[in-house]
């Protein structure tokens, strides 16, 4: 029995979510605090946010995939100049890995070019896949 259409990408985007957090949780607990480990942290933010919307809805495009991953960053970055996050950390210190603490710009940048690469990649490995599967079948 063939596996339903989906469930291969959906697999592969719980798998990037998991191994994503993961690295994160690395950079987060073993790096010195430094500008690069703050870059990678963003990046792997981006690449775990990815790897959820994958695992949630695999069919949608790679493009609109990265572009609501940009725009989630993007929008939880912006809402730390509320104030709230690093009031909410207070509280519970685990909230920063969701929410973060103070708004930086340079963040902006890392989610953008972040989910640029992995829309680029994603959209390249499908056209691939796509093409080996019609050779496959012909």
């Amino acid at each position: 029995m063939a596996a339903r259409p989906g469930v291969k990408r959906r697999l592969l985007g719980v798998a990037v979510a998991l191994a994503a957090v993961a690295c994160g949780l690395a950079v987060h607990l073993g790096a010195a605090d430094t500008a690069a480990s703050d870059i990678a942290g963003d990046a792997f933010y981006v690449v775990a946010v990815w790897g959820g919307l994958v695992a949630l809805f695999p069919r949608l495009s790679s493009w609109l995939t990265g572009a609501i991953v940009v725009a989630w960053s993007a929008g939880v970055e912006l809402f730390q100049l509320t104030g709230l996050p690093v009031a909410w950390a207070g509280e519970w210190p685990p909230i920063v890995l969701v929410f973060g603490t103070v708004f930086d710009a340079r963040d902006l940048l890392v989610y953008a070019v972040t989910g640029a690469v992995l829309a680029t990649t994603d959209a390249a490995v499908r056209r691939a896949l796509g093409r080996r599967a019609v050779s496959a079948a012909a």
